[in-house]
């Protein structure tokens, strides 16, 4: 009996194929999806840090007030980097960045300040962190600061915007996600629909359920793994060939983020392969013969 089913589950081969290929598209697109949202997640992030805050000192500000003031604010959490830049530095990239810039205008004097620049981490470019951040640095300036400068209407504008981006990215990855799982069921069901009257032969000739699924249920592991390792393969291959072509993907990249997206390929692929696979086993041993067919 036991030879008998490994021959008549070599017939069973070219379901397995299709069950492997169903799974292996479908992860390929979740996989897909979720490497975009976390690339645009990446982007929103990276376009919060790009906000620079200037603090413009008085002239009258000296070496240990200044010094006093940088340490202050460097040693703030909302800092991501920090730059001093004195009067002759900003002279400097002035007339870097000035094609006609005349010297002479200015009679000689440097009328530019010097300043304190920083650049923040991405919870706290929002409009009221930012009013809460100037005036902490108003107050503890020990009143070196002739202004601090950065450009709020930015700010009021990318947060509602980036907002509503990352909530519809979150609504379609949860839309796709169910796809995939329905997706998935749905191919396990009409690979297990073809293996079913071999099945209801094994219940029939004396084997346990037990005997039945055990077998079953480790091959719907290896088609998820099997699967999974493919789709994760074509997606590594897509990052790649994205990373070559665009130059700013890469920058976006991610790897703790990749890896945590593997990992839930792999255990979607597996979980799910192994669920509908079950499911769909103990339904036609339940079913009766004639309602087989």
């Amino acid at each position: 009996m036991f030879k008998k089913n490994k021959n008549v589950s070599s017939k069973s081969k070219p379901s397995q194929f299709m069950a492997i290929l169903g799974i292996t598209s479908v992860l390929f697109i979740v996989g897909i999806f979720g490497w975009l949202f976390l690339n645009a997640t990446k982007y929103t992030e990276v376009l919060k840090e790009d906000v620079l805050v200037q603090v413009y000192l008085h002239n009258s500000a000296t070496e240990k007030t200044t010094a006093d003031l940088k340490a202050y604010i460097e040693s703030n959490p909302y800092v991501k980097d920090l730059e001093y830049v004195d009067k002759a530095t900003a002279k400097q990239r002035l007339q870097a960045s000035e094609d006609k810039y005349d010297e002479s205008l200015l009679g000689g004097e440097n009328p530019l300040l010097a300043s304190i620049n920083f650049h923040l981490k991405s919870d706290y470019v929002q409009k009221d962190s930012l009013n809460i951040i100037k005036n902490n640095i108003q107050t503890n300036s020990n009143n070196i600061v002739e202004s601090i400068l950065y450009p709020e209407g930015v700010v009021e504008k990318m947060g509602p915007i980036l907002k509503w981006i990352l909530i519809g990215l979150l609504i379609l990855a949860v839309i796709f996600g169910l796809l995939a799982i329905i997706l998935i069921d749905n191919t396990i069901k009409l690979s297990m629909y073809s293996n079913r009257f071999l099945i209801k032969t094994m219940q029939m000739v004396g084997a346990t359920r037990g005997f039945i699924v055990r077998p079953i249920n480790k091959q719907a592991i290896i088609n998820g793994l099997i699967a999974s390792f493919i789709a994760i393969f074509f997606v590594c291959g897509l990052v790649y060939l994205s990373e070559q072509t665009i130059d700013y993907v890469k920058q976006l990249r991610d790897n703790k983020s990749l890896l945590l997206l593997f990992a839930g390929m792999l255990f979607l692929g597996v979980i799910i392969s192994l669920y509908s696979t079950h499911r769909s086993v103990i339904k036609y041993l339940k079913m009766k013969l004639d309602d087989l067919y």
